[in-house]
């Protein structure tokens, strides 16, 4: 672990905007929670300086999380607002996932880093109900964190306030990796700020997507899978256009992709990482809650005014250290796993295929036992085709 916080470019002082009654301007977009900046202000955030105010949510107030929306209980706050080296953070919304719990976390970890789970009133519910959680208000490793007056109607897009503007719900942070309700960390958090910040001298990275590379692309990906309104992507796409976007090609290297896999972050809370989190969320608050379709335009703002980047590693090293669950509506909706049997280790003794009665060894018997394990190992070889063949439909139709 470094012994001090890498320098932050350019940028060294970062407020935000406090608006107690916030009104909008112009047509498109925006929120009483995110402020509605105006498209003026919008692009005067990406003037990097030295010192800079920018919206990034919470506007209504100076304390995040006090009557500003997405609040957060008195005693969770001061919880947040201690200092931490490392934290572990994510959320569930519209009791959408089914909380993971972490594995191989050090001893270390578990008495130093925090892991912190962001849920709503509904998730709470359910999760009271079903007896996962009580008064400890602890699951496993994760400390539960309810949030009230969530600012959206869209629980994607409220996920979107803990993931993108985590510097401002725990302002002492200096390393967070946040990973999405679905996933589940198997690698110590330690070794993953290891390996993606600190050995790559880096304070922010994000795995590409696992099969695009473009935003037209990704739009239209999105349009087809039906994530959000066909109209609102082509505007968001059309706008950024208007501004530049291209689509991706080798001529961009060493920028090797325009489309995150954005379900795991890992940053270092320095000011021009914390200012890339307010200026990506205020895209998302602006256009649509799809936080791929954005990311790169606010990426390259800031690279063309700064020397500053981000480290894009593989997906497939990201799957090296969360796996992917289903999403509860997918998981209730799935077939029963088919029962199967599995059979021990025969004994060395000679005993008949039941196990019960001994058998003599004659020449008749050995042809009948080699017919009959040749059937069964072919059986059984077609249950275990028709098992990973399942498994692939579901994978497949899952990831498309």
């Amino acid at each position: 672990m470094p012994s001090s916080l890498s320098v932050s470019p350019v940028l060294r002082n970062l407020t935000y905007v406090v608006d107690g009654n916030p009104r909008k301007t112009e047509l498109h977009g925006g929120s009483d929670f995110g402020g509605y900046p105006s498209l003026k202000q919008r692009n005067d955030s990406f003037d990097i300086r030295e010192s800079m105010t920018v919206h990034c949510g919470f506007v209504k107030g100076n304390k995040p999380g006090h009557h500003t929306g997405f609040d957060i209980d008195e005693a969770d706050l001061m919880e947040l607002q201690q200092f931490h080296e490392v934290i572990v953070a994510s959320a569930i919304f519209g009791n959408y996932d089914i909380i993971q719990q972490p594995k191989n976390i050090s001893e270390e970890s578990r008495r130093t880093v925090p892991f912190y789970m962001f849920v709503d009133e509904e998730t709470e519910a359910y999760m009271k109900n079903s007896s996962v959680l009580d008064s400890s208000m602890k699951v496993g490793l994760w400390r539960i964190i309810v949030v009230h007056n969530i600012p959206y109607n869209d629980s994607r897009r409220n996920g979107k306030v803990p993931k993108l503007l985590l510097h401002r719900i725990l302002p002492n942070v200096q390393y967070s990796i946040w990973i999405d309700g679905k996933l589940q960390l198997v690698v110590d958090p330690y070794q993953v700020l290891e390996r993606f910040l600190w050995s790559q001298n880096a304070n922010f990275a994000i795995s590409r997507h696992y099969r695009r590379f473009d935003v037209f692309e990704e739009a239209e990906a999105n349009k087809a899978a039906g994530k959000y309104d066909n109209a609102s992507i082509d505007y968001q796409i059309e706008f950024y256009k208007s501004e530049g976007l291209t689509p991706y090609s080798d001529a961009k290297f060493p920028i090797t992709s325009d489309v995150p896999e954005g379900c795991v972050i890992i940053r270092e809370h320095v000011p021009i990482t914390n200012l890339f989190g307010c200026l990506w969320f205020n895209e998302v608050d602006r256009f649509t809650s799809r936080d791929q379709l954005s990311f790169s335009t606010v990426r390259d703002k800031i690279m063309k005014k700064v020397k500053w980047s981000i480290d894009m590693f593989l997906d497939c090293e990201r799957r090296n250290f969360v796996i992917q669950a289903y999403h509860r509506d997918l998981l209730e909706h799935m077939p029963s796993p088919v029962a199967s049997v599995i059979r021990g280790r025969p004994s060395l003794n000679h005993y008949s295929l039941t196990g019960r009665t001994p058998v003599k060894d004659t020449r008749r018997n050995r042809r009948f036992s080699a017919r009959h394990h040749r059937k069964s190992v072919a059986g059984t070889r077609n249950k275990q085709a028709i098992s990973q063949a399942r498994k692939f439909y579901l994978i497949s139709n899952y990831a498309t």
